[in-house]
This record gives C-alpha cells, sequence and structure tokens, in this order.
C-alpha cells in the first residue's frame, strides 16, 4: 500500500509538471485523493516520522555545504588573524579554530582537551578566538585578554590558561590580576585598553560566528566542518586524523 501511495503521488506529480496543458484535478478526485492520504497517513503515522528525519537528513547536508562553502570564503580571517593567540605547533599541518568565552563552563574542560590534543599530536595548533557571549563580565574579560595580546603577544597563551582555568567567574579584576601576576606592564596594559578600535577582533569574531551558525562556546572549525560543543579528544583528534588521509573531517 505504502508503494502504491507513492507511486499514485509521483505519478500524479509527474503528469502536471510534464504535460502545460493538462487539465487540474476537478474538485471530487482533489477531495477523494486528499481523504484517501489523510486515512492512509492516520493509520501508518509512521511515514510522518520518516519523512520528518529524511528532511532533516536533507537539511543538515544542506547547512554542511553552506558552511564548508562559507569556510572556504572566509579562510584569512579564520586563520590569520594577527590578534588571535596560538597553541601549539605554529608550523603544524593541521589547525583548529576554537571559539571561546572566559566564563564558559565547557571551554575549561575544553582547553584540558586541547593542552591533551597539542602533547598528542605536535603537529596541531589552535587558534583561538574569543567569542564573549556570556555577559559584560564575559567582554571585560576579553578586553584585557586582546590588550595582553598587543603589548605582550608572548605571553597570549599563558593568560590564556591562566584566566580560563581559574576559579569563579572571569572579569575584569581577575584578568588584570592573571596580567599581573605574569608580569605584564600594568600601566601599559591601561593605556592599551583606552584603545577604542581594541574589541574589533571580536567584531570580527562575532561576523565569522553568525555566517557559521555558532551561537555557543566552545565550538570548532576543522578543516572545512564546524563542530558545535566540547566534543572531546577523541572526536577531534579523529578529524584531524581524516583530514590528514583524506583532505574531509569524514573519509568515505
Amino acid at each position: 500500500m505504502r508503494i502504491f501511495l507513492i507511486k499514485l503521488v509521483a505519478s500524479i506529480v509527474i503528469s502536471l509538471s510534464a504535460i502545460s496543458n493538462v487539465q487540474a484535478l476537478d474538485i471530487l478526485e482533489k477531495e477523494e485523493l486528499g481523504k484517501f492520504i489523510r486515512e492512509y497517513l492516520i493509520e501508518n503515522p509512521e511515514i510522518i516520522a520518516e519523512a520528518q528525519a529524511a528532511l532533516e537528513l536533507r537539511l543538515a547536508e544542506q547547512e554542511k555545504v553552506r558552511v564548508r562553502d562559507m569556510i572556504a570564503g572566509m579562510s584569512d580571517r579564520l586563520y590569520n588573524a594577527k590578534d588571535d593567540v596560538i597553541i601549539g605547533n605554529p608550523d603544524a599541518d593541521v589547525t583548529i579554530v576554537e571559539f571561546f568565552d572566559y566564563n564558559c563552563g565547557f571551554c575549561k574542560r575544553a582547553m584540558n582537551d586541547m593542552q591533551e590534543i597539542v602533547s598528542i599530536d605536535p603537529n596541531v595548533k589552535f587558534v583561538l578566538k574569543e567569542f564573549p557571549i556570556l555577559g559584560e563580565e564575559s567582554i571585560d574579560a576579553a578586553r584585557v585578554s586582546m590588550a595582553v595580546s598587543k603589548i605582550a603577544p608572548e605571553k597570549g597563551a599563558e593568560f590564556h590558561m591562566a584566566l580560563l582555568g581559574g576559579g569563579g567567574r572571569a572579569n575584569k579584576a581577575k584578568a588584570m590580576k592573571v596580567a599581573e601576576d605574569l608580569g605584564v606592564d600594568l600601566a601599559a596594559l591601561d593605556t592599551a585598553l583606552e584603545d577604542e578600535k581594541l574589541l574589533d577582533p571580536v567584531s570580527v569574531t562575532y561576523g565569522l560566528a553568525q555566517e557559521l551558525g555558532i551561537n555557543g562556546t566552545p565550538s570548532y572549525v576543522v578543516g572545512n566542518e564546524a563542530v558545535y560543543g566540547a566534543v572531546g579528544v577523541t572526536e577531534l583528534l579523529l578529524k584531524v586524523k581524516n583530514l590528514r588521509l583524506c583532505g574531509e573531517t569524514t573519509c568515505s
């Protein structure tokens, strides 16, 4: 019966689209066809679930293609922004871009994942994108981080791990204390914080995230794929392995 219904509907669609001068179904035929389809779906509701699953799969594939094209077009902004902190081998053959917020609990776990990955695979590097989305304190912490990267870029990675790995909520006071503990010149830091364009790179990151459909942290870009959430060491390393094998994060 299911095959019959599919064939029936398909034949109607084909007939209507292939013959330009075909007359439309009359009212009675439409009513009978609608009644038949309705009764069949009520008796076989699993078809609706199957159709929904097929639609979601198709939309996911379409989104994957869209994101892939987006990543190809934003490569320089993703990988080569001069203000981003780099963790790992600067000359690595695989780059993972991470969008993070200093007040994101999952980002703290993801930081441990990052450290484990670069220790396991010395040919991977992380490019860190400041993506403060969890309130004003996150923005304040990001501002201090950007200022540290501007005046003492050699301390950027250490600052990142100290602030993100600290307890409680990150804010300006905690970020300044981390900078002070690392020996950053506080007078120079205060001057850098007055720069009205200091957060311009963060605005760029907001734009990248919007284009990629990223609205949470941590999120990653690995190869031609956007990865949402703290997916863990195993999954990220598998994607790295696949990139080297076939140039894609998933090899067929």
